[in-house]
């Protein structure tokens, strides 16, 4: 049965930004877009450009390394050079904390 389990606190991601968060061994991208939590795998489907650190437009993220762009909502890749997208994340807010149900 899927468990939530606290990644971050919703203080320590700025607006519009995006945070390498490790849980039982995989490595998440965890974007606050307006006030609003989403989480994908960091990784990127093209090379392996790490996600978290891309930069975020509304809820598009786009990879650093080679420019494939995901949608952090669902991490759906919207264009190339990356041809399939990641894996997303249901996210909950419970008071301070951020916690992903995995």
């Amino acid at each position: 049965m899927p468990e939530y389990v606290k990644v971050a606190q919703a203080s320590e991601i700025e607006p519009n930004h995006g945070k390498l968060v490790e849980v039982q061994g995989k490595k998440i991208a965890l974007f606050n877009v307006d006030g609003k939590f989403h989480a994908i795998d960091n990784t990127c489907t093209h090379r392996g450009g790490p996600l978290s650190e891309g930069e975020l437009e509304g809820d598009e993220v786009t990879c650093p390394w080679h420019g494939a762009k995901f949608k952090v909502s669902t991490g759906e890749v919207l264009c190339p050079p990356a041809r399939q997208g990641v894996g997303s994340y249901k996210v909950r807010v419970n008071g301070p904390d951020i916690e992903l149900e995995l």
